[in-house]
């Protein structure tokens, strides 16, 4: 049987999955493959680091040169995270002839057209299904499978880690940093999670959806976003009593006017796939003319879903497969202008989630009604409850939670209400205002 050379570039998390796949499972990828699938190298930085995977003598490497300077390596999984070194060796690793698989959603949001673009220079192909949505096969999905639709929308959980703390929160009423370290411990969170809880991941992860379904040339940090950091145990409650489940939804949809892109904490009807989605896992919805809704569930986040994406990109670079769609879909090519522009966020309409502390006051609800009504915002439902009596049996009259469900309204008019309702003297405190999703 023909053998193809691999090298691994990074053995953290991601690249230990990789290389229990590639030696432990020889047999299965050499079925797919039609070839060996040989793991030669595996450069690291400290060699003496203990690791979860046993590599064979001589694969080990702090020398990156073994894998530039080695003709019969050909094809390399870059899993080096954050942009700096990453980007200057993937560079250096196509100029020596690589092909290239990697998992960096970071390093392709930012530096996409620059990286494609001397890989198609160079004859090169780079594959990056594990940069989006860990073990779920989205981009192949979106740029080949469903290449005879237009896709109008794409909507979805796209970060496993926000999702495992918001599910934790909500069913186990646990406090924010206690899960946080919990993921931690799991694998699903870095020691430093910011950008998976702040929003960042899941909108430079909505960028290269986006490219991919709409031509899309949008930077994700002009991406709105809010992520789940900010987010109030209070507010999954108020949810849940409503009928609705609080989930970190990315969504992508083309109007007649541009493409709306937006990263929010939204209120997701319970019992609709999205709200069912728990802990770990992501879920893309997406929707062609041609094939309608389709929807797409699984690991979002850990070792082995997202190496099992490395692998299956392996693969097809071997055999071939990767280069034909590289050069035909011509990804992130810099040249091309967008397809498409993008909507002004005072225009988007929805519903939304209002909460608020108020004073014991007569008429208060009227005032924010008033508030409302000059935004043109209607009442959809209310809830207040009332202050519990204190151990003297006296009515307290402490500021109590006001939540306000909305009629459809525009962004715009729904952040101004906002703005002048916390301007009230009978509001006490920032108002949360969340997206409610049809």
């Amino acid at each position: 049987m023909n053998k193809t050379n691999v090298a691994i570039v990074g053995l953290g998390t991601v690249g230990s999955g990789v290389a229990k796949l590639l030696l432990d499972h020889g047999d299965r990828t050499a079925r797919h493959a039609g070839r060996t699938m040989w793991l030669k190298k595996a450069v690291v930085r400290d060699l003496n680091k203990p690791r979860d995977v046993e590599l064979p003598d001589g694969v080990a490497t702090d020398n990156l040169a073994d894998v530039l300077d080695d003709p019969d390596i050909t094809v390399v999984a870059q899993l080096i995270g954050g942009l700096e070194p990453a980007r200057t060796i993937m560079l250096q690793l196509m100029e020596a002839g690589k092909d290239i698989v990697t998992a960096n959603k970071a390093l392709l949001a930012e530096h996409g057209p620059e990286l494609f673009s001397k890989a198609r220079e160079l004859g090169r192909s780079i594959a990056f299904e594990a940069a989006v949505a860990g073990g779920i096969p989205i981009v192949a999905n979106i740029s080949q499978c469903l290449s005879a639709n237009q896709i109008t929308t794409l909507e979805g959980i796209l970060n496993g880690t926000s999702n495992f703390i918001v599910s934790q929160m909500d069913r186990y009423g646990s406090a924010y940093d206690d899960v946080v370290r919990k993921a931690q411990e799991l694998g699903y969170a870095e020691a430093d999670p910011t950008m998976d809880v702040d929003g960042t991941d899941a909108a430079q992860k909505l960028a290269i959806l986006a490219h991919l379904a709409f031509g899309a040339t949008i930077h994700w940090s002009d991406i709105p976003r809010t992520g789940i950091d900010g987010l109030d145990p209070a507010d999954l409650r108020y949810s849940s009593e409503l009928g609705y489940r609080i989930k970190l939804v990315a969504t992508a949809h083309q109007a007649d006017d541009g493409l709306e892109l937006s990263v929010a904490p939204t209120l997701v009807p319970l019992g609709t796939p999205l709200a069912e989605v728990r802990d770990a896992f992501n879920a893309i919805r997406v929707v062609g003319d041609a094939v309608g809704p389709v929807f797409y569930h699984g690991l979002g986040a850990g070792q082995m879903p997202t190496a099992s994406a490395v692998v299956a990109d392996l693969i097809d670079t071997a055999v071939g497969r990767t280069k034909i769609t590289f050069q035909t879909l011509a990804y992130f090519t810099s040249d091309h202008p967008a397809r498409t522009k993008q909507r002004d966020t005072d225009r988007l309409a929805g519903r939304y989630y209002l909460r608020l502390s108020v004073g014991n006051h007569p008429g208060a609800l009227a005032k924010i009604a008033d508030v409302l009504a000059q935004h043109k915002i209607s009442i959809s439902s209310v809830i207040q409850h009332e202050n519990q009596p204190d151990q003297a049996g006296q009515q307290q009259t402490d500021p109590v939670p006001l939540v306000i469900m909305t009629h459809e309204a525009g962004e715009g008019a729904a952040r101004r209400a906002t703005e002048q309702i916390e301007g009230l003297s009978i509001v006490q405190g920032p108002v949360v205002r969340l997206r409610v999703k049809a």
